[in-house]
């Protein structure tokens, strides 16, 4: 069983940054490919960035390719996630959700499905004022 725990979210202007961090605990974290889901409202949610789980490997949906980075800080018996997002946009406003899975990430340039996680967060919320 895992536990993640998201922040830093927030209201933000466009063009303007926010990092999210999720704090992961739990049993054999170095087994998880990590990744970052969101969902607007009204919309479903979908898969944006992945990592691997040496963090070797990284992928990112077309809609945030160039704009975000994810990457991981695989510590002993705690794994943190980061989402750097730079040139934020209104329709980046959403909740975002750190997710694990015991799979591979999805294929680059692709939104991953929510089937894909096995633990969840509880989200964060990311407003981006026009």
């Amino acid at each position: 069983q895992l536990q993640l725990v998201e922040s830093g979210g927030g209201l933000v202007q466009a063009g303007g940054s926010l990092r999210l961090s999720c704090a992961v605990s739990g049993l054999n974290l170095d087994y998880y490919a990590m990744g970052w889901f969101r969902q607007a409202p009204g919309g479903r949610r979908e898969g944006i960035s992945c990592i691997s789980s040496t963090g070797g490997s990284t992928n990112y949906a077309d809609s945030v390719n160039g704009r975000f980075t994810i990457s991981r800080d695989n510590a002993k018996n705690t794994v943190t996630v980061f989402l750097r997002m730079n040139g934020l946009k209104p329709e980046d406003t959403a909740t975002y959700y750190c997710a694990a899975s015991i799979g591979e990430c999805w294929a680059q340039g692709y939104s991953g499905n929510a089937v894909w996680a096995d633990y969840w967060g509880q989200g964060t919320r990311v407003t981006v004022s026009s």
